[in-house]
């Protein structure tokens, strides 16, 4: 169980626990009363546990000690009280060397290092080293001693080895529509032995092939279809399930003949049995001839798959044993056990450390991807229509599954748990389900995984439990003992039927008493029968009450044992667990106020304070002004705190006068610079001007008013920087704090409305010369009326002939001449 601990929002409400009136408290003090008992009660293991005798206590957690120290135990203390956190038992008076705490540890058997193995040649091939001799994992046994709750970590290292051994067995598909990629693989063991000698030098190959279950309705089982299950005139073979062709060899060629000599066969419906075969590939491993270094099974079909339950349309209905059923190369047992599920083979599958590679056809790839993501180690290739890319789908996915490391581990024992912290390649650094795994290994890496291992409590039979880890795809594993503490060291010493059990009836061992069966009691003095008895619980009453033990314990043999508290330093005491060290009085909600040590109910003061919670200081220094007056002459020193007797005089030592005349003017500056930013101290005001708490209001009306708390309050207006008025209160509240209420915008003078000026300017500009225009207008009237009438004036005063003017002189002369009568002639 991890252990919680009380929020700090509930941390207020502890001495609420266990003495409650529900009907006298709020919701939200119950709340927190409830958030914090709980968390108490989660929080100690160690009490919790209410353990009887050592080896039950360590088990409860790996925080928990017993103390075995004989006199530890106080009157109506229960044997449980024991075990507690090492802090709470020293703190009680446990010394640290009578206190059973053992811890585990974990022991290295085999630490072979890893190998550094450089790629055969030809050369020095004789030299070349056997599979068992390289060494991919370290360390190779441990063993564990565990503590509950405590854990133990080690760390596994992996290095991928070069030329190491690799098996492959080629699984193939031989129903009808196979035939043209049967041409292709009949060259495939040379071909592979080729390129497989890039990796490693020592490789082997093996075939085998399946069809399906020869039961209807997978196959015809007419004899003709028997016989030849293609049409026409397609020659093909009987039927079959599964039959191994070619144990592992390093002959390619001899591989290369086998294969040719195989043919095709046929079925009726689409899915294949190819589980089947997978699962006898798997668990017929002498047949196979695997050996313990890589082992690759490359599966190769076009088609589906049938899995379990799928037999049952044949009569089938017994489930797969998962056990090898081959008679001359051949599984004959198909048509009496169903397929294997997905789960079973993925577990016979990583018990043979075997990695499968699926190579199939473009239309089925989606399928086998997700029948991938079950099998861990597995590759999916896509597969061309005549597998002629086989050997680079081989080669490909070999790579992607060499190159990730997934550890798994056996199954553990009950109440034991492991955990996984990979540091892979480039410090890429991973924990959880991601701990168990790294990626993109080359070969010659070197990763560290860091496996913590914790056991909770102790196995039934407590013996050593054995488990194994290793990387999936690996024969190489870890071998952990895992030994389990379930007793302390002081279990040895016991003493049994000791004297010191009430006449041997009980072991003496850890400093307390394990009773015998049937008897009972702090030294095992009573039996269980007697209990409780009207007689023995009479004992356990102060003056005859009626509650027994006060309620809070419990009457065994005639004494009481008081109960435990959730929080350890809380206990009941006395002879009849009437006392307790925490149901004294509180001030500032601290027990005896802090001052104080809190003794059956009632608190012992320390010096220097007094009254029924320790509240009460009798130091009087708190008290003294400035002028080295108590209370400045102008009150009374009562537990430390300076009760004013003048109404006008505030503060811890009655020196604060909030009415006294000039608070305003003193606080101006202060004030303007902390509200609005301005004035002669606002470079200085966040050193200067910190002493009082300022709050701001919308407006006047929000102002603190004089009757509105029983402490005077000062109503303040002043001018600031910008000739602006502000408004504020000053206050010294019942707590001492100094407070200012200000109005957060100040009054300033209204400026001038520019518009109306500017349009009035502009207006009377426009009005004034027209009006100057009208009245140069009207006398340029007068005055051309004025000279027209002196001009009649005078026309009328003309004394010439007006019909002619006077000046004119005609261009025509006129003569008469004399000869011709009085005739004028014009010239």
């Amino acid at each position: 169980m991890t252990k919680l601990t009380a929020p700090a929002c509930c941390l207020g409400f502890k001495h609420h626990c266990g003495k409650m009136d529900l009907k006298l408290i709020s919701i939200t003090t119950l709340l927190g009363i409830f958030c914090y008992c709980f968390a108490q009660k989660e929080g100690n293991e160690c009490i919790n546990a209410n353990a009887k005798y050592c080896g039950e206590c360590i088990q409860a957690g790996a925080k928990c000690g017993w103390c075995k120290d004989p006199n530890f135990l106080k009157q109506g203390e229960s044997l449980s009280t024991r075990c507690d956190e090492l802090q709470s038992l020293v703190k009680r008076g446990c010394h640290l060397d009578m206190i059973e705490d053992p811890h585990g540890e974990h022991r290295v058997l085999k630490n072979k290092t890893v190998t550094n193995r450089k790629k055969v040649t030809d050369s020095s091939r004789p030299k070349q080293v056997k599979p068992e001799d390289i060494t991919q994992i370290q360390p190779q046994k441990l063993v564990l001693t565990l503590r509950s709750g405590e854990p133990q970590s080690f760390n596994l290292k992996f290095k991928r080895a070069e030329d190491y051994p690799i098996d492959l067995y080629y699984l193939m598909d031989l129903s009808f529509s196979m035939a043209d990629d049967l041409e292709n693989v009949k060259n495939l063991g040379t071909s592979l032995m080729l390129e497989m000698s890039k990796i490693t030098s020592d490789f082997k190959i093996g075939f085998g092939s399946f069809v399906e279950k020869t039961v209807m309705p997978y196959i015809s089982t007419t004899p003709a279809k028997l016989r030849n299950p293609c049409t026409g005139d397609q020659n093909c073979t009987s039927p079959f399930s599964y039959k191994h062709v070619l144990n592992l060899t390093e002959d390619g060629k001899l591989f290369n003949n086998l294969v040719g000599q195989q043919h095709i066969s046929g079925n009726l419906d689409s899915p294949e049995g190819g589980f089947d075969a997978i699962m006898q590939v798997a668990v017929c491993g002498k047949q196979i001839g695997w050996r313990n270094v890589t082992r690759l099974l490359v599966f190769s079909t076009d088609a589906g798959f049938h899995f379990a339950g799928d037999g049952k349309l044949g009569g089938i209905v017994l489930p797969n044993d998962g056990k090898c059923h081959l008679e001359n190369g051949v599984y004959t047992m198909s048509h009496y056990y169903d397929y294997p599920s997905i789960a079973h083979l993925v577990q016979k599958l990583s018990d043979n450390n075997i990695q499968t590679i699926f190579a199939v056809t473009e239309e089925f790839q989606p399928v086998y991807q997700e029948l991938k993501n079950l099998i861990p180690k597995s590759a999916v290739g896509t597969l061309s229509a005549n597998s002629s890319n086989v050997i680079n789908l081989i080669i490909d996915a070999y790579n992607s599954l060499s190159s990730e490391v997934i550890l798994e581990n056996s199954k553990l024992p009950e109440g034991v748990t492991i955990a996984y912290k990979s540091h892979c390649k480039n410090g890429v650094v991973s924990e959880g389900e991601n701990g168990r795994k790294c990626f993109n290994i080359s070969i010659g890496d070197e990763v560290t995984f860091n496996i913590s291992i914790t056991s909770k409590g102790c196995p039934k039979e407590g013996k050593p439990e054995t488990i194994k880890i290793k990387p999936l795809g690996f024969t190489e594993e870890v071998e952990i003992t895992l030994n389990f503490i379930c007793e302390c060291d002081c279990h040895k010493d016991g003493v049994k039927n000791s004297p010191e059990c009430h006449f041997g009836n009980g072991t003496y061992e850890c400093g307390a008493c394990k009773c015998n069966e049937g008897r009972v009691g702090k030294w095992c003095e009573c039996s269980s029968n007697d209990v409780a008895t009207e007689d023995m619980d009479r004992t356990c009453r102060k003056d005859n009450s009626t509650d027994i033990c006060s309620n809070v314990g419990e009457c065994v043999c005639g004494t009481c044992e008081c109960k435990k508290r959730d929080n350890p330093n809380e206990r009941y005491s006395g002879l009849y667990c009437e006392c307790d060290n925490f149901n004294c009085d509180r001030s500032g909600n601290l027990l005896c106020g802090g001052h104080g040590t809190c003794d059956c109910r009632v608190c012992k003061c320390d010096p220097m304070w007094t009254g029924s919670a320790c509240e009460c200081s009798l130091d009087n220094r708190t008290c003294m002004a400035s002028n080295k007056q108590i209370c400045n002459g102008r009150g009374l020193c009562e537990c430390g705190v300076c009760k004013c007797t003048d109404p006008k005089f505030q503060g811890p030592t009655c020196e604060s006068c909030p009415t006294c005349p000039g608070v305003c003017t003193e606080h101006k500056d202060c004030v303007e610079c902390r509200a609005f930013g301005t004035g002669e101290l606002k470079d200085k005001c966040q050193e200067m001007c910190s002493e009082f708490t300022m709050v701001k209001v919308k407006d006047r009306d929000k102002l603190p008013q004089p009757n509105g708390g029983s402490y005077p309050i000062v109503h303040c207006k002043e001018r600031d920087a910008n000739d602006c008025w502000f408004y504020y209160t000053y206050a010294v509240n019942n707590n001492t704090e100094k407070m200012v209420h200000v109005v957060e915008t100040p009054e300033c003078p209204s400026g001038p409305d520019i518009i109306p000026i500017v349009a009035g300017v502009v207006a009377g500009i426009v009005l004034i010369g027209l009006a100057l225009l009208l009245i140069w207008k009207l006398l340029m009237i007068i005055h051309d009326r004025r000279e027209f009438a002196k001009f009649e004036k005078e026309k009328m005063n003309a004394k010439w002939d007006t019909q002619e003017n006077p000046i004119y002189k005609s261009p025509i002369n006129q003569f008469q001449n004399p000869n011709y009568g009085r005739k004028a002639a014009v010239l």
